[in-house]
């Protein structure tokens, strides 16, 4: 197996939504995930603060519209591109207007739009006076009516690592995680009746840096969604936020970084582990 995402050292540098409402949801996240709003036009928006940044676009609500995975350097963009030709998955234009000359996109079995590249700003200016909390953009996960077409495409075509697995008692895939680094996941997988996004998430690094985001939220007079608690895969601490177009906002801290290691297979046990194979913290 060649692990080509994670030689070219991939992390989510961005995600971008559709909304019918774009300024609305821009405003909300730059509200209360402490980004700067930019109008770009009436139909695009872009949130920016450090480390992570988020673009919505006119269209339908909860609906992924890209998401932007950077490379080290574009030696290594090109040999995952290679590694991508050769695995028969079609090479796309890229559409993020955060990447070099040279990046570009696939689309796995459910159609979502991934592009990678080498990132023409890897630092954002911020405000002077703003505190800029530390959370950049960390992981992008989705649900799926077919995860094993999600793992053969993300492990076996682009070359992610295959970090933990959440299986029914029959064995069958119910969650896969997979990373393109040294983060537990970076795109993960939920087995689902319908096909979408089910989160993406902001990495804080420490419980404190959760705090100041809810702090943030609760200002704001926005209600917790679930949390705070601790995963079981990955074993971060997490609370998750809903936006005003329904997606969840995952806000973590304390993930596990992986380097040399065997897959974890979980159990899914009604007990521990929800449906999506997520622990609860417990006291």
């Amino acid at each position: 197996m060649s692990y080509n995402a994670v030689q070219a050292g991939a992390y989510l540098h961005h995600v971008a939504f559709e909304s019918s409402d774009p300024k609305r949801l821009a405003s909300f996240y730059a509200t209360n995930m402490d980004m700067e709003l930019i109008e770009v036009s009436q139909i695009e928006y872009r949130c920016e603060g450090p480390l992570r940044r988020f673009v919505v676009v006119k269209g339908n609500d909860k609906v992924l519209s890209y998401a932007g995975m950077a490379c080290r350097n574009a030696e290594v963009l090109a040999g995952l591109r290679l590694h991508a030709e050769k695995n028969g998955v079609e090479i796309l234009e890229s559409v993020s207007p955060y990447f070099e000359e040279g990046a570009f996109a696939v689309r796995d079995g459910d159609g979502h739009l991934i592009c990678f590249g080498v990132a023409s700003d890897r630092t954002v200016a911020y405000a002077p006076g703003r505190e800029g909390i530390h959370a950049p953009t960390q992981h992008l996960t989705f649900a799926s009516q077919n995860v094993q077409s999600f793992k053969e495409f993300y492990v076996d075509k682009l070359g992610f690592f295959l970090s933990d697995r959440v299986l029914h008692e029959n064995g069958d895939l119910a969650t896969v995680f997979t990373t393109s680094n040294h983060e537990h996941h970076t795109i993960a997988c939920f087995k689902s009746d319908r096909t979408g996004v089910d989160h993406h998430s902001y990495e804080a690094g420490t419980f404190e840096n959760i705090k100041k985001f809810c702090d943030r939220f609760a200002s704001n007079d926005v209600l917790l969604t679930w949390g705070p608690g601790r995963h079981g895969p990955g074993n971060n601490l997490f609370v998750f936020y809903t936006d005003p177009d329904g997606n969840w906002i995952e806000i973590s801290g304390e993930l596990e970084t992986i380097y040399d290691r065997e897959v974890i297979d979980w159990p899914q046990h009604p007990r521990t582990l929800n449906k999506w194979g997520r622990a609860i913290l417990r006291s």
